[in-house]
């Protein structure tokens, strides 16, 4: 492990980032998808209001706030809503509170010192943290080497924790202290982007691990999600949820015993789409119609089955207004209309997922993610272009570069079989 990780503290990273405004469970899925277009991750932190008047002198804790944490809302799930029967009538859907849309899981954020241990963060994003919630300081002239060494990764005691305790008060008073004030109740996110843009910054630290191969280091995820392209694109919202968020659609190869990525239906390409169009998409098309983003020469189905689509303003002197799907836009780019043909290769345009190959190396592949804003990136074999072997995201990075050398896999380690088995 890089002593980098031990010479850090969160607060180094958190320098520039802007204070975090709470996005409120109350707030409608409009709002939302303004937000989440200039969010990190594909996704922003869901909160509840606090229960409790802002009085004089009252401070919320820690454990208040964390309470107040409903989950992380993504690009994925608003379209999965969206695409829902009932939600198809735009003015309705969005209006909708996003306490509807958002799945409850207040792990995935954790409140921490600006003092703590990069290493002790990078260990709670591995375990499933996503955000950071770090206090903003006022004054920060960071940690210094010797600081980290001396308290070998004790956690700084917070001002509330340290007030009320005179133990600890008076033990402080032995101790060096960072250069800091806090101010109450402003706060920044960190996020696994933000990691991953720190680690770029200092890969000669990291030295040997960032030329090594992403075989080599055994961090291909084999457990992921994926549907045929030949099913209808709506079964991708029915998979189990896991990270990242995303669901590769998949076909066979010539001799049908391997199958090939063609697109993926993920929160990072759904990312600034337009969303009632991706949602309509979604509900209509089948996963490889989706992906490819065709127009409206289609063949495998008739645009006659679904394009007769009632929406607000679509009715005009007793007709209904046909709502064209057009993969431009739900952002996807092909240069030309093109007949869809399921088993066959065609034009992918931005569509294309992103891959890399078993042989890349680990900085590659954490330079491509960063370069396209993505939270992963599909691993296809040394010898072929789209055949799908995993996929690495964020925490396979962060495993990665926190693993002991000894711990390294073989470079000629096989891969059988493909994806998540369990897909009811």
């Amino acid at each position: 492990m890089a002593s980098v990780f031990l010479y850090h503290v969160v607060g180094d990273l958190t320098v520039g980032k802007p204070e975090m405004v709470e996005f409120y469970e109350t707030e409608t899925v409009e709002s939302a998808i303004r937000a989440i277009g200039e969010s990190t991750e594909c996704g922003i932190p869901v909160w509840r209001k606090r229960s409790t008047p802002n009085l004089p002198g009252f401070v919320e804790n820690s454990e208040m706030r964390q309470q107040r944490f409903v989950g992380i809302l993504n690009s994925l799930d608003i379209v999965a809503f969206l695409a829902k029967s009932e939600c198809l009538q735009e003015e309705k859907a969005m209006k909708i509170p996003v306490s509807e849309v958002v799945s409850p899981d207040n792990t995935l954020l954790k409140q921490v010192d600006p003092g703590t241990r990069l290493i002790d963060a990078l260990e709670m994003m591995k375990q499933g943290v996503r955000r950071l919630l770090v206090p903003r300081s006022v004054v920060w002239r960071g940690m210094s080497k010797r600081f980290s060494i001396l308290y070998n990764g004790k956690w700084l005691k917070n001002s509330e924790n340290s007030s009320s305790s005179s133990g600890l008060a008076a033990d402080s008073t032995n101790r060096p202290t960072t250069s800091m004030t806090s101010s109450r109740d402003k706060f920044c996110c960190l996020s696994r982007e933000d990691v991953i843009r720190f680690l770029i910054g200092v890969l000669g630290a990291l030295a040997p691990l960032p030329l090594t191969s992403i075989s080599t280091l055994g961090i291909i995820n084999q457990n992921y999600n994926f549907i045929e392209a030949s099913l209808p694109a709506i079964e991708a919202t029915r998979r189990p949820p896991c990270d990242p968020s995303a669901i590769a659609v998949l076909e066979q190869t010539e001799n049908e015993q391997q199958f090939k990525i063609i697109g993926e239906i993920s929160a990072s390409k759904l990312w600034k789409c337009d969303y009632l169009a991706a949602a309509w998409a979604l509900a209509n098309l089948y996963a490889g119609q989706f992906v490819m983003g065709v127009e409206d020469n289609m063949s495998s189905r008739s645009f006659s089955d679904f394009l007769q689509t009632s929406f607000p303003g679509g009715e005009q002197n007793g007709t209904t207004k046909a709502k064209k799907f057009s993969s431009r836009s739900i952002g996807f780019n092909p240069t030309s209309p093109t007949r869809l043909s399921i088993g066959r290769s065609m034009y992918r345009g931005r569509s294309a997922p992103l891959t890399c190959k078993t042989s890349s190396s680990l900085a590659a592949v954490m330079a491509q993610m960063l370069s396209h804003r993505a939270t992963h990136v599909w691993v296809t074999e040394a010898d072929s272009d789209d055949v799908l072997v995993g996929v690495v995201g964020y925490g396979e990075i962060l495993t990665a570069v926190t693993k002991q050398p000894s711990a390294f896999v073989p470079s000629n380690r096989s891969y059988e079989g493909f994806g998540n088995e369990n897909q009811s």
